[in-house]
């Protein structure tokens, strides 16, 4: 693998969004946390404890980094829903992965947490019409966001971790 800290490589807009691309990325958040919890099955403690690349996050920190990070996408797109263009939060996800929870709590934890807000998300964007995926937000940093690309982000970036958690254990023999 050329780059570890993009396993399957970096984020692409898909070149059009539509009724099928977005039911595809909201069958990806679906299957999101059942693909997390097979990616870490088994793993030791010390195995968790390991950085998926060097000077990466351990795979515990990634874990509790998805539900971090899902959690505070989740309520992005509820604002992107309800208010017009709404100037998001950010937070310092570098900081939130070294804090004591990142870095001790139980992935059950966050396992358990991505499964049901993963099902409320879900069903949240099934109910969502055509025009309520053209409305967007802006981020701070990145400008503004449609609900369109956003969950396309969101789909790519479950897939994006849960690869850092199975390339490590290929290439560990986990």
């Amino acid at each position: 693998m050329a780059d570890q800290r993009f396993p399957i490589g970096k984020f692409q807009p898909p070149a059009e969004y539509n009724t099928a691309a977005r039911n595809g990325f909201i069958q990806q958040l679906d299957e999101m946390p059942s693909q997390l919890r097979a990616a870490v099955k088994g793993l030791s403690n010390e195995q968790l404890n390991e950085p998926y690349r060097e000077g990466g996050w351990s795979l515990r920190q990634v874990v509790h980094h998805l539900a971090d990070s899902h959690l505070n996408a989740y309520t992005r797109f509820k604002l992107a829903i309800t208010e017009d263009e709404p100037v998001i939060k950010t937070y310092n996800e570098k900081a939130w992965a070294g804090l004591e929870d990142s870095l001790k709590a139980d992935v059950e934890v966050s396992l358990v947490l991505i499964k049901s807000l993963h099902q409320r998300w879900v069903m949240f964007l099934k109910s969502l019409d055509d025009q309520q995926f053209l409305r967007s937000y802006i981020h701070p940093e990145s400008g503004k966001g449609s609900v369109d690309r956003i969950l396309a982000l969101y789909a790519w970036h479950g897939k994006h971790h849960i690869a850092h958690i199975t390339s490590l254990r290929e290439q560990q023999g986990w």
